[in-house]
């Protein structure tokens, strides 16, 4: 139940700075708006026992002033803010968030890119992590605050999950799915 809504500028951020930038591009002075955020790492993570999808279900507040129900479906991840590589913080939040335990031997690396590139672009690289249920140490959920659901999605049906526009689901959710659908199509090609 979310209620007490209210919208404020930003004093004092924790995890962001709302910048302006002024430039000259050939030769007209321009400038724009941006926020400068941490790079954070996601990861794809899928149950060989269960044949699903590890995602994470939860509140996002700026989704709420859009759609007035604000849950996501997510990949996990986390930004890099603690001074961690981003193989530990991968690890670190596998665990918090889903409950999850893996090494880094476990961890392949898919890509890195930018992402919200006409606002912080930020860099995030993505990772892919395979897991049994014996890997599962708690039920995950996230930590202090947080209020994560882990969501299984069978392999089976998540091509129909990733297009349903009645569910919001993040863009690499998307791109990351559809790089293990094409590598599934290669092998067995």
């Amino acid at each position: 139940m979310i209620d007490n809504v209210k919208v404020e500028s930003l004093a004092n951020p924790r995890f962001l700075e709302p910048l302006r930038i002024f430039y000259s591009e050939d030769g007209v002075d321009k400038s724009w708006e941006m926020v400068k955020t941490s790079d954070s790492v996601a990861v794809l993570i899928y149950n060989c026992d269960q044949k699903s999808f590890a995602f994470v279900k939860q509140f996002r507040p700026a989704v709420f002033l859009r759609n007035n129900d604000g849950f996501t479906y997510e990949l996990c991840a986390g930004i890099l803010d603690k001074n961690k590589s981003e193989e530990q913080t991968a690890i670190e939040e596998i665990e918090e968030e889903t409950g999850y335990k893996v090494s880094d031997d476990r961890l392949e690396k898919i890509a890195s890119f930018y992402s919200a590139v006409g606002v912080s672009g930020s860099r995030q690289t993505l990772f892919f992590a395979k897991v049994r249920d014996k890997d599962r140490v708690s039920s995950g959920g996230g930590v202090d605050t947080e209020k994560i659901e882990v969501a299984h999605i069978p392999r089976a049906s998540v091509a129909e999950f990733i297009f349903d526009e009645s569910l919001v689901k993040t863009a690499g959710l998307a791109f990351a799915v559809s790089w293990f659908l094409e590598r599934e199509r290669k092998k067995n090609a």
